[in-house]
């Protein structure tokens, strides 16, 4: 019986994850339970078991009286005696209750406080052990549709994909392999409740770290993700290296890396930035693929004004204004964005000052002085006027000896061609 016990023990031990000593003292728990049942009350039972053989004693303390008041709390001395002559009156006395003598009913319970047990603790280690998954991502095959919520199996357990936190447009297949982020567990008398989503920003960022070694191991962070699942995704990267392109890590060779990422979120765009502290850089190299102007950002207020060219207008906004959405998620800011001859109008836009200083010290330092100028532009109108008058000539005398040669018997076009080729153009003595 003892070795059965044990074995069984192992068993559920190695199927259950169950430490034997919890089953132990389920035993335990169960016999004493058996003992009150049996007897009405069980406050002086004491249960003894062997870890190593699962030998086990079931104990009743009784107290040595002369007349016996209350059987199960008390024994009469010539009954003590007979156990051992040593006892008196007043003595504590382990009497040895066999557990063969219980009834039905009371084994049954017994039973059930095993099994109560053994589910229990069951539900204890798959919940830490799905815990620990909390806020990363798993991968799951798709069981069946439960409405519009998705049942996914974990392993042990099912996770529950609700209809909020679905790509819209996605449809899944049974036994179809997806990755979903954990995004909660719950301890339920059920056994754990697990939620799932495959629409939070952090899906992406668990992705490359699955993906991107150096995105792994921290060289390459990951400072910002705004996301619109299903259609596109911005994300800010910044290498603490100076040797390491975040870009370039997370792109990949021909794109190898980020690639893959596109596949499992099932075409779903991804934009790849680089960070910078400051906010203007920031907000230009969000606003991608689209050409920035100017930028003029408020920390404080968390706002700035963005000025595009007129022609890149509808792309820095985007299509439904996604692209300036996104861009303003992923910085922090509120964003404006006005085109350049908006912005002129507005008296929002003007030259950059930084050419105008240079401006200045150039008139300063009299590169632009009137009589300066003045020389410099009618050696330059001289110049310009015989390079004309050259060209005009050599226009002219190549015409009149392509109409020479074409009055000629039997011309062919292609030795004209030759002969321009060789000639290389008139001689500028002839002229």
């Amino acid at each position: 019986m003892n070795n059965e016990l044990l074995e069984a023990l192992n068993i559920l031990e190695k199927e259950k994850n169950i430490s034997k000593d919890t089953l132990l003292e389920a035993i335990e728990q169960s016999l004493i339970q058996a003992c009150k049942n049996h007897f009405g009350k069980a406050d002086n039972v004491k249960v003894s078991i062997n870890p190593d053989t699962c030998e086990y004693h079931v104990f009743m303390e009784k107290t040595v009286v002369e007349k016996v008041e209350d059987s199960v709390m008390e024994i009469s001395l010539v009954n003590a005696m007979m156990i051992d002559s040593k006892y008196d009156i007043g003595d504590i006395v382990n009497v040895e209750v066999k557990s063969k003598e219980f009834g039905r009913i009371a084994t049954q319970n017994a039973k059930n406080v095993i099994l109560q047990k053994i589910r229990e603790e069951e539900r204890k280690v798959l919940f830490n052990q799905y815990y620990g998954k909390e806020k990363d991502v798993v991968t799951g095959i798709v069981q069946r549709y439960l409405g519009k919520n998705v049942s996914i199996n974990m392993g042990k357990v099912d996770a529950i994909l609700n209809e909020n936190e679905m790509v819209k447009g996605e449809i899944f297949k049974p036994t179809e392999r997806i990755k979903v982020y954990v995004l909660e567990v719950k301890d339920t008398p059920k056994g754990p409740k697990i939620l799932v989503s495959r629409t939070h920003p952090e899906l992406v960022k668990r992705l490359f770290e699955s993906e991107v070694t150096e995105v792994k191991d921290g060289t390459v962070e990951i400072k910002s993700i705004a996301r619109e699942a299903g259609s596109r995704t911005k994300i800010a990267v910044w290498s603490n290296n100076s040797d390491v392109d975040p870009v370039g890590a997370c792109v990949g060779l021909n794109g190898a890396r980020v690639n893959t990422i596109v596949n499992e979120l099932r075409g779903e765009k991804i934009d790849i930035i680089n960070w910078d502290e400051n906010p203007a850089i920031l907000i230009e190299n969000a606003l991608s693929p689209a050409k920035v102007i100017s930028v003029i950002a408020d920390n404080d207020e968390k706002n700035a004004k963005v000025v595009v060219p007129d022609y890149q207008l509808s792309l820095a906004i985007g299509k439904e204004g996604q692209n300036a959405r996104l861009a303003a998620r992923l910085t922090g800011f509120k964003i404006d964005i006005k085109s350049e001859t908006e912005a002129r109008e507005s008296g929002d836009f003007y030259d950059d000052p930084y050419e105008e200083d240079i401006f200045e010290e150039e008139a300063e330092e009299g590169f632009f002085e009137e009589e300066n100028y003045n020389e410099m532009s009618d050696e330059q109108e001289s110049f310009a006027q015989d390079i004309m008058e050259d060209q005009e000539a050599y226009t002219e005398d190549e015409l009149f000896h392509e109409d020479e040669l074409m009055e000629e018997d039997g011309f062919d076009e292609d030795i004209l061609d030759e002969e321009a080729s060789l000639e290389g153009g008139p001689d500028p003595e002839e002229q």
